[in-house]
């Protein structure tokens, strides 16, 4: 991937709830990513997508073979609605579909039968409709359930990765995120000998963390969209944890009350006011008056980047978190109260 001056400006993050949906997808058919697969919870795991009406999404990503692109166009923001982003993909040009299709289910190493591609291939539009209600699908039994946390979960790495982007560069992020990347240059090698060379041409490049992709990093760079490296999300094995983080230890939680206990607690990696009320079910408000007691008292800092301010833990947090004592929680304390 080639940059130039003007796409090292234009880089940007994302999120977005359709690449997740098709990542879940592709997930199921993947016994080879074992440890992820293990995580996801077993109700999902087994089912395989076998009696979940995703059809065609499966044949749309093969191992090997291309994926069609015009399936995941990065988001114009850092984060979208699902339902706007259907609504994008429906408007994909019919001869747009119709050549990705052809590249990905005609390809001779797969030697797909006529009777499976033929139809597919007869009218884009229709497969255009069929693929939108299979991705609704996709969402509402494989990811929906888990959106809440694993939402915040890619806003908190949006906000580490910032926070890298700050101190130590864009160089810093890539090398996180594509271990086996490497740059030469103003040139960012990645291990895919299949894509060749892109050019940026000034668009940028978009970095989406997901849920879905652990080990692996892919990139797409195929026009019309802006270049998009898609790479796994920091934690992933915190999202299918059976529950949240338990608060604190009862001496920290009688000490702090439960809010700013929990605050202190979940605060090892950045976050913002946003991310943790949604995470937690708090109003942002409860959450501000918090973080602004605990960084008062030294347990917390801030910093901002943008619109944004970030909020982690302080070396005296550190501390106070490992003296509170054993996971649990104050009997009839109210995780709400403001106490001191």
């Amino acid at each position: 991937m080639v940059f130039s001056h003007d796409d090292l400006l234009r880089c940007r993050f994302a999120v977005s709830p359709l690449w997740e949906a098709t990542a879940a997808v592709r997930l199921l058919g993947e016994p080879h990513r074992g440890t992820l697969r293990r995580l996801w919870p077993a109700a999902i795991r087994e089912r395989n997508g076998t009696d979940l009406g995703l059809d065609p999404l499966p044949l749309l990503s093969p191992r090997p073979g291309y994926t069609p692109d015009f399936l995941t166009p990065p988001p114009p923001g850092p984060s979208a609605d699902l339902e706007d982003e259907l609504e994008a993909l429906l408007t994909t040009p019919p001869e747009q579909v119709a050549v990705e299709l052809r590249q990905c289910l005609l390809d001779p190493r797969r030697a797909l039968p006529e009777s499976v591609t033929g139809p597919l291939l007869a009218d884009p539009e229709a497969t255009l409709e069929r693929i939108v209600r299979a991705v609704r699908r996709a969402w509402e039994a494989l990811v929906a359930p888990h959106w809440p946390r694993a939402r915040a979960l890619l806003e908190a790495d949006v906000s580490l990765r910032a926070r890298t982007v700050a101190e130590g560069g864009l160089r810093e992020v890539i090398a996180a995120v594509a271990p086996d990347a490497r740059w030469r240059g103003r040139v960012l090698h990645l291990p895919d000998p299949a894509q060749g060379e892109r050019t940026l041409d000034g668009r940028g490049l978009v970095l989406m963390p997901s849920v879905f992709m652990w080990p692996e990093t892919v990139a797409k760079t195929e026009e019309p969209w802006q270049p998009t490296l898609f790479y796994p999300v920091h934690g992933v094995g915190r999202l299918w944890e059976a529950e949240p983080p338990a608060p604190a230890g009862d001496a920290l939680a009688r000490l702090l009350g439960g809010t700013r206990a929990r605050l202190l607690t979940v605060l090892a990696e950045p976050s913002t006011t946003t991310v943790l009320a949604r995470a937690h079910g708090w109003s942002p408000a409860t959450v501000s008056e918090h973080l602004s007691v605990l960084r008062a008292a030294g347990l917390v800092r801030s910093w901002r980047v943008g619109r944004r301010v970030f909020y982690t833990r302080t070396p005296a947090g550190d501390t106070l978190l490992r003296a509170g004592g054993p996971v649990g929680r104050t009997p009839g304390a109210d995780p709400g109260e403001a106490r001191v």
